[in-house]
């Protein structure tokens, strides 16, 4: 009944909006221009060729996607071709959505290639004419026309020859299509409800996820679809029309493609907000506790004990402890506040990035390096900072140091992680934006915490040591983590940036130490302006900044002694006599990152391939590399986990199960 219902109501679109079609003569088409292109005019007998359809409508006109949605119709495709030859099924890039007075198109827009595989008869020769006639609608916001095209094109018997402008031509087609996701989903439909549990790693980003149907009717069109995270799951919930037995369709993440295939079976409501809020408070008390734990991280506790030494001074002054322990709070949330923010923006905006991820540049790593060693003189007593006195005024007595103090210690405090931050920061990157910026700022609360107490509380700061001569002292003692710290920051720029990188940072930092001495040597003298001369060569110290860069990486490799996969790599490796692990993977893939932890990045299996002297080369397919898609097409596979395992001697691979065991890979291993 349904399915007559949709013939019924497509049939009444395509006549309504042919009248006004045919009171304007149709208008001048066709109003799709379409091409047939083969990515190679010569294939060998019993090869298969792709070939491309490549479409464009005109401007404010739409094509349909395989399941047009709510209206429209879906192409139909009629070949003429050479005895025993056969054509595959179009294979579509993913659609995008036309919202027209509630309902729900599943359109192209702009230029759209779909991909089919022609197959060759063993015996052919000669010039094999490929024809294809194409009945499709085309349409706009107000008016539909259904138009034919009649598409050729002639290919030779020869040596398969592919002209590498047309391959690279048709491998951005083909990186357009969506990626088989070899694991099965789960859908529940219920009550006019319908769920679907998708299987996606819970480190994979996750933007614009949408559940694009082609199991016809099952799916309410028009309606929003809720995503939601459960583990490695993704689950979207939207209305139903139907309870289908299966259900297939297209995730789109980010413009991307998965094909999706679901089985019936049961899949959880999404939690209650209440449940989240409960995560949320119990994360930011996480949060606050791991915060303050930082605070007896080596470059971090010489700025609160000074700080606590700096209220032992104000003692006297009721009312200046605790607005210098406001001004340090309110300092250290701020950063955690814009350092959360900026990180949850960057991931909603699909990068891949957790806490601290401003360290992975190296021109922050050596900001940082010269910042702490500075610091680290200071404490030393080669030179005192002043401010200046209208900063003083205009931060109210000068508590606007308090502030900067504040903010410097958070700043420091990002590389460090500790007890409770983890599992805390997770969850902030999961729950809504708002929770995760408030267990953002319950981090700042902690770190600020001690220095908090002290303010607001006379009694603590009674037990301080009074202040005398010895401050002097411990100053120059708390210059040692800070010290250690800026030697660690050189080992980790040095890290990112090279034996170069490193070089310059060990430069800036001498050139920044020199004005630094300058200007303490004058401070130690009484001159006025001490900094005058000095500040040149702190800016030139900066200047360093803009001639750190990364050094160039390969892809990454997930266990020791990989190699990124290429096809040359095989067979320089195959000709070396040494056998072979291939692996294939994507970040998208659950299967693949569950062989990964379990199997593949095991100490057993890392020892055993050692000791077998196995190569393990790793391509990742994430992004749709098209030189690995055929590769992994070649493999009669439509998409990953692929494992492949070369043994010396032999010429085609073993193709090992999706699901790997160490036992597996071990005894290869030793077989050699």
């Amino acid at each position: 009944m349904a399915q007559l219902r949709f013939a019924l109501m497509s049939l009444l679109l395509l006549l309504a909006s042919g009248m006004p079609a045919m009171a304007q003569g149709f208008a001048k088409g066709p109003h799709v221009r379409s091409e047939l292109v083969a990515e190679t005019a010569t294939p060998k007998p019993g090869s298969d060729v792709t070939l491309a359809l490549v479409s464009t409508p005109d401007p404010k006109w739409h094509a349909y996607w395989q399941n047009p949605g709510d209206a429209g119709l879906p192409a139909e495709a009629h070949w003429t071709l050479p005895a025993g030859a056969t054509a595959d099924a179009f294979r579509y890039p993913v659609p995008q959505r036309l919202l027209i007075a509630g309902l729900m198109n599943y359109v192209y827009e702009g230029t759209f290639v779909r991909l089919t595989t022609l197959h060759i008869p063993a015996d052919a020769t000669g010039v094999l004419p490929v024809k294809l006639k194409l009945d499709y609608l085309v349409c706009t916001d107000t008016l539909c026309v259904p138009e034919k095209a009649e598409l050729e094109t002639s290919l030779t018997i020869g040596d398969g020859t592919i002209d590498p402008a047309v391959r690279a031509k048709f491998d951005g087609w083909r990186a357009q299509l969506p990626k088989p996701l070899n694991t099965p989903a789960t859908f529940q439909a219920e009550g006019g409800t319908l769920r679907i549990a998708v299987p996606y790693p819970a480190g994979a980003a996750a933007k614009d996820a949408y559940f694009y149907p082609l199991t016809a009717n099952a799916v309410d069109y028009a309606a929003p679809q809720a995503v939601t995270r459960d583990g490695d799951r993704l689950v979207l919930e939207t209305k139903s029309r139907t309870a289908p037995a299966a259900l297939n369709g297209v995730l789109a993440i980010d413009g991307q493609g998965l094909i999706v295939t679901a089985k019936p079976g049961v899949v959880p409501l999404a939690k209650p907000a209440a449940t989240l809020w409960l995560a949320a408070i119990g994360a930011f008390f996480a949060a606050m506790l791991g915060g303050l734990i930082l605070n007896v991280m080596p470059c971090v506790f010489p700025i609160l004990s000074l700080k606590a030494l700096s209220l032992a001074k104000a003692n006297n002054d009721a009312g200046s402890p605790r607005v210098e322990a406001l001004a340090y709070t309110a300092g250290v949330v701020a950063v955690c506040l814009a350092l959360g923010g900026l990180l949850l923006g960057l991931r909603a905006a699909g990068a891949t990035v957790g806490w601290a991820f401003q360290l992975q540049d190296p021109r922050v790593i050596l900001v940082l390096l010269l910042l702490v060693a500075a610091i680290a003189f200071n404490l030393a007593g080669l030179f005192e900072i002043t401010t200046p006195a209208v900063v003083n005024r205009a931060a109210s007595k000068g508590h606007g140091g308090a502030f900067a103090t504040g903010a410097l210690a958070a700043f420091i405090a990002t590389p460090c992680t500790g007890p409770f931050m983890a599992s805390a920061l997770g969850a902030a990157l999961v729950l809504p934006w708002f929770a995760g910026l408030a267990i953002f700022g319950g981090l700042g609360l902690g770190i600020a915490l001690p220095f908090l107490l002290l303010g607001f509380v006379p009694a603590l700061r009674r037990r301080l040591p009074k202040p005398g001569a010895w401050m002097a002292t411990m100053r120059h003692i708390l210059s040692i983590p800070m010290f250690l710290t800026a030697l660690a920051l050189a080992w980790v720029l040095g890290k990112q940036a090279g034996v170069d990188g490193m070089t310059i940072g060990l430069a800036a930092t001498l050139l920044a130490t020199l004005g630094l001495w300058w200007a303490g040597a004058r401070q130690a003298k009484g001159r006025s302006h001490a900094w005058l001369p000095a500040l040149p060569l702190v800016l030139f110290a900066l200047g360093g900044v803009a001639l750190v860069h990364p050094i160039a990486a390969g892809a990454p490799a997930a266990m020791a002694g990989a190699e990124p996969f290429s096809e040359a790599r095989l067979a320089e490796l195959r000709a070396q006599g040494r056998p072979v692990f291939a692996y294939f993977t994507a970040d998208w893939c659950l299967t693949c990152k569950v062989n990964e932890k379990a199997v593949v990045e095991t100490a057993a299996v890392e020892q055993a391939l050692a000791d077998g002297k196995v190569a393990v080369l790793v391509g990742d397919w994430t992004n749709g590399d098209a030189t690995l898609g055929r590769f992994i097409e070649a493999h009669n596979r439509a998409g990953v986990p692929l494992y492949l395992w070369y043994k010396p001697g032999q010429d085609a691979p073993e193709v090992l199960p999706q699901v790997l065991t160490q036992d597996l890979l071990a005894s290869r291993a030793k077989g050699g």
